[in-house]
């Protein structure tokens, strides 16, 4: 029985889509060696929109004998870091995670102990990583335009590394955003409080 001409055309529309995802991909792969490549020269890495899932594997073996000083990870579809990327890359003074479907840190994120700037906007994150807190040198943390609703102010001393942090487009809760609009001794963005319907009322 001949195939009708419908059935053939949607089996070369299909093998068409198959031949460009596999380009795609491919581009995909040699735009990360290359940068990879990039990396062993100024140990600056920029992963950024590079269709990533994860770190892959062959990063961490192709910069094996890389000290890496920064690292851009953002506009990916990065839902998790692995822990072997602290382990790896624990020198980086710099690292964007912006971008991506994150919503936690590895609890070895900590030996990263050079890092003094830290990007996690434009995720799914519901509170700070407390990760973050351990960090020794961290000075600029960005962590706005994600969920997060409350944050333990006790943990901005004034003994804390941390100068900045970049809570804006967030939602936190009416009290939480008071307390932090009155810290003094860490710079913290907020943007201004829109005040619920019910707040409006007289009473």
């Amino acid at each position: 029985m001949k195939p009708e001409f419908g059935a053939d055309l949607s089996n070369v529309l299909l093998r068409q889509s198959q031949i460009i995802h596999t380009r795609m991909a491919g581009r995909a792969v040699i735009r990360v060696v290359n940068r990879c490549n990039e990396a062993m020269e100024d140990s600056n890495l920029n992963l950024s929109e590079c269709q990533l899932v994860t770190v892959p594997d062959a990063v961490y073996h192709l910069l094996r004998n890389t000290t890496l000083v920064s690292c851009n990870l953002a506009c990916n579809v990065i839902s998790k870091i692995s822990p072997k990327f602290a382990t790896k890359f624990s020198c980086i003074t710099e690292l964007n995670l912006s971008n991506n479907k994150m919503s936690r840190l590895p609890d070895e994120m900590s030996e990263c102990g050079q890092l003094e700037k830290l990007d996690v906007s434009h995720n799914s994150f519901v509170d700070i990583p407390q990760v973050v807190f351990r960090l020794p040198k961290i000075r600029v943390l960005l962590v706005n335009n994600n969920y997060i609703i409350d944050v333990d102010v006790k943990q901005l001393p004034k003994d804390s590394p941390i100068e900045e942090v970049d809570l804006r487009e967030n939602p936190l809760l009416p009290d939480c955003h008071e307390m932090l609009s009155q810290v003094t001794s860490v710079k913290v963005l907020l943007s201004p409080r829109v005040k619920e319907d019910w707040e409006d009322l007289d009473v």
